[in-house]
């Protein structure tokens, strides 16, 4: 996808807004900085994005105060670049809508490649298309139908709700709780070998290597990440 698109940085730390500025700026994008929380909402509100990079340590309002304001109304990504590691916090964050979660310091490479991703995630969803390729794997969701190398591969209904959900929601981690929520119900939040065992079924059915995925990553205490390649 073309790189043309408007993005918001909100980061209370010159050196790392300048950093920002001049990556995103090399790879096409328009960006606008702002440093506090109440200045980032402002301008969120008042002028058009595609996406957002979000700092967490905010001197005037909490990040996850500002992603959930934010998510009220927001539908485009928005990617956490925090400090912060713990896999509570990083939980927490993708909970309250965040699309991504990076901790700093990162590799400017990588967060380019995540960006591409969540903006081409929200490109997709927003043209309702429901047919979608994976390197040799095509599923279409309204036929419910999966083929790998022009095959038909068989999946159970469970299955096919848990691609479904990893499909619409390519590129960005999901966490053990969501996925739980959202296909076995909220009953079932702390159930997390449910979702172990059926991500597991779909790697032996739809991975190359299911010992080393390519596809359906794991996100190490946090859940899981479907890879639509770069």
């Amino acid at each position: 996808m073309s790189t043309s698109a408007d993005i918001l940085v909100i980061d209370d730390e010159i050196q790392m807004r300048r950093l920002l500025r001049s990556t995103l700026e090399s790879a096409g994008y328009t960006v606008t900085l702002a440093e506090t929380g109440k200045d980032g909402m402002r301008l969120a509100t008042s002028e058009r994005f595609d996406g957002i990079i979000l700092d967490l340590g905010l001197p005037d309002i909490d990040g996850i105060d500002v992603l959930k304001e934010l998510r009220r109304w927001a539908q485009y990504p928005i990617l956490i670049l925090s400090v912060r590691a713990s896999e509570q916090e990083i939980v927490a964050a993708l909970d309250a809508g965040a699309n991504d979660y990076l901790t700093k310091p990162f590799r400017t490479e990588e967060l380019l490649a995540r960006l591409r991703s969540a903006l081409r995630l929200f490109n997709t969803t927003a043209s309702r298309e429901t047919v979608f390729t994976v390197g040799a794997i095509t599923i279409d969701l309204d036929a419910h139908l999966v083929r790998k190398h022009n095959e038909i591969v068989k999946l159970t209904p469970t299955e096919f709700s848990l691609l479904a959900l990893f499909v619409r929601n390519a590129g960005k981690v999901l966490t053990h709780k969501y996925i739980l929520q959202q296909v076995w119900g909220p009953k079932y939040e702390e159930q997390s070998q449910y979702s172990r065992v059926y991500v597991g079924q779909l790697r032996k059915k739809l991975e190359d290597d299911p010992n080393n995925p390519a596809v359906f990553l794991t996100e190490s205490g946090i859940g899981y990440r479907f890879s639509a390649g770069d």
